[in-house]
Formats: C-alpha cells, sequence, structure tokens
C-alpha cells in the first residue's frame, strides 16, 4: 500500500517547497526551485487514488468525484500543505504546496522600503500579484502578521484552502475557509462588512462579484489585500477593469483609481547561495498614476513607475538590478530574468 504520508514528509525533511503526485508518473518535490524524484518507479494511478482518497473527508471525496478539482488543507506532523486535487488523461493528480509553520518577517522576505510602509495604511486597496508560486500569500501574510503585532485591529481574512494560520496578539484575527466556513469568497465578503473588520484579506479575486465587492470594501474605510494571477502592475490593473463591460468599465476606473494603494508585483529567482530570493515591481498609486487609470490609460503605468522612484516606485528591471548589486543572484539568473542585456 501506498505511503502518503511518508512522501509528504519526505517534502518536510528536505525543506522543499511543493510536492507533485501523478497517475503512472514518478513522485516529485520541489527543492530550491528545481523538481526532483522521490522514488524511481511511477506511483500507479489505483494505489495513488486509494492513498489520496484516505486523507479525504467524505464531503470531500464526494465534490472531487463530482467535479474532479479540489482544494484543501492537509496537515503532517504541525506541518500545512496547500493541496489542489485534480484529474489529467483520467488520472488522478495531486500538487501540494508546503506553507511554513512561522510567518516570514519582512526581513526574511527582502522587503523593499515601501513595503515597510504599507501595512500603516487604514485604508484602501493593496495587491500582490505574480505567477503561481511566487510567494504572494507569503508576502501578505508577514504585511497581516506586521498590523497584528502593532495595532489593535479586527482582522478577517478569506482563503481556499486557510495558509498561514495567524495568532491574536494586539489584533484578533478571523480566518475563513472557503467551502467550509463560508460558500464561496463572494458570499463572505457580502457579509464580511457586518462583522466590524479594520483588515480584510481576499485570497483571491477571481469573478466581478468578488471584485465589485472588494473595490467597495476599500472604498467604506477599510484596508483590504488580495492578489491575482499577473505579470506586472499594469496587467492587474487591466486584468481588474477588463472583467467588467461598457459603462460598468467606467465606474470601475472610478472606483480603482481611488481606492488603490500599491501593487506589488515578484517573482522568485534562485539565489547565488542556495534557495530563492524575490524581485518585485513596486506601483505606488500617486496622483499621477490615479489619473492614468481613471482616464484607462493603463498603458503608461509602465513608464510612470520607471519615472516614480522619488514616490517609492520600483521597476522590475531597477530591483533585480539590485539583487544584482547586494551579491543575492548571479549575472546569469540577472540576465535571463531581466530580459534585456543592456538593463543590467
Amino acid at each position: 500500500m501506498l505511503n502518503i504520508k511518508a512522501l509528504f514528509k519526505e517534502v518536510i525533511k528536505a525543506d522543499g517547497s511543493d510536492i507533485h503526485l501523478v497517475g503512472e508518473e514518478l513522485p516529485l518535490m520541489r527543492v530550491e526551485g528545481e523538481l526532483k524524484p522521490l522514488s524511481d518507479k511511477p506511483l500507479a494511478n489505483k494505489d495513488l487514488a486509494t492513498a489520496i482518497f484516505g486523507i479525504l473527508t467524505k464531503e470531500q471525496q464526494d465534490k472531487y468525484n463530482s467535479d474532479h478539482e479540489l482544494d484543501f488543507a492537509h496537515i503532517v506532523d504541525n506541518v500545512r500543505f496547500r493541496v489542489n486535487l485534480h484529474q489529467q488523461e483520467e488520472k488522478i493528480g495531486l500538487a501540494a504546496r508546503l506553507i511554513p509553520t512561522e510567518i516570514p518577517s519582512p526581513a526574511d522576505l527582502h522587503f523593499e522600503a515601501p513595503l515597510l510602509e504599507l501595512p500603516n495604511l487604514l485604508d484602501g486597496l493593496i495587491l500582490v500579484t505574480g505567477p503561481t508560486g511566487s510567494g504572494k500569500s507569503t508576502t501578505i501574510a508577514s504585511m497581516i502578521e506586521e498590523i497584528n503585532k502593532s495595532r489593535k485591529a479586527h482582522i478577517i481574512t478569506i482563503e481556499d484552502p486557510i495558509e498561514f494560520e495567524f495568532k491574536d496578539k494586539q489584533s484578533l484575527v478571523e480566518q475563513r475557509a472557503v467551502g467550509v466556513d463560508t460558500p464561496s469568497f463572494a458570499s463572505a465578503l457580502k457579509h464580511v462588512l457586518r462583522q466590524d473588520p479594520n483588515v480584510i484579506f481576499v485570497g483571491e479575486m477571481r469573478d466581478p462579484e468578488t471584485i465589485a465587492t472588494v473595490l467597495t470594501a476599500a472604498e467604506t474605510g477599510h484596508l483590504v489585500f488580495s492578489t491575482l494571477h499577473t505579470g506586472s502592475a499594469a496587467e492587474a490593473v487591466e486584468r481588474i477593469v477588463d472583467v467588467f463591460e461598457g459603462t460598468r468599465q467606467k465606474q470601475v476606473l472610478i472606483q480603482l483609481s481611488a481606492v488603490l494603494r500599491a501593487v506589488v508585483s515578484q517573482q522568485l529567482l534562485p539565489s547565488k547561495d542556495g534557495g530563492r530570493v524575490p524581485a518585485r515591481e513596486i506601483l505606488i498609486n500617486t496622483l499621477g498614476v490615479a489619473n492614468l487609470v481613471r482616464e484607462n490609460n493603463i498603458g503608461q503605468i509602465k513608464s510612470a513607475i520607471q519615472t516614480g522612484s522619488k514616490d517609492g516606485m520600483i521597476s522590475m528591471e531597477n530591483s533585480i538590478k539590485q539583487l544584482l548589486k547586494e551579491g543575492l543572484i548571479t549575472e546569469d539568473t540577472a540576465l535571463r530574468r531581466a530580459g534585456n542585456r543592456k538593463t543590467v
């Protein structure tokens, strides 16, 4: 019988970040950004399915059998994993991300000076964007923990599933899991404003209803954090606007220009000494940027970032340059990630 718990333990022992188990394929784990085999034998699909169903509740089994998709949290040796269960080529597949037990500090995550100021804000919208696995949730968790440690606030998170677990310090923190504590992001957000929050974290802005409610929450005096899967700050703004049509677009542009505080777009680069280090593009919503958003001149945002260093803005190219200057990445990594040899 396949011991799936032992495979998760191997990832923990190796200080890995992810595990990939797919029927009739080799089991793999990701360590410092690289995929490595956990065994030299493929996983029999039937054995893998039996092992995975052994860690699911009856409700989770029914949902997967119905949808062939399932997100849930799993704990092994007090270590949390964010798990996605799926089907490919009629075989079962599992991808799990290890969630560190301790919430990393801003110093651990190499926060730039502008990021250190964001937890001090009292209202507005802060977006963290990037591809899957770029550390978006970790960056937000670190900022929320700074709020938790520094002021008396009511913090509500809506996640799918819950990743980092917060312990109340100065703040009261409530964490709601989609599918367990609430049916959906949109449903939770409908009621969250009646729960007297100061800070709200929405795990992902997935649909028009959720995006509209997030903008309203930020507009009514709350500090809201959320994520998007986009590669740049400008793309994040464009994604939000493009969700809506016609006259609704103009309203959203006006709302977004007023409530947006910052967009942090990040990617993880292999560091010189092993591990990974974040490179970040940072957009601060100055009066000039707000005007670009309001007038739907999204194409000019990149130029605004490049010329906005005095306002705390950082382009991705300059972030990569700084990491190279500090000796945190190699020149080869800088050249490949910057995409333009002249920038480094």
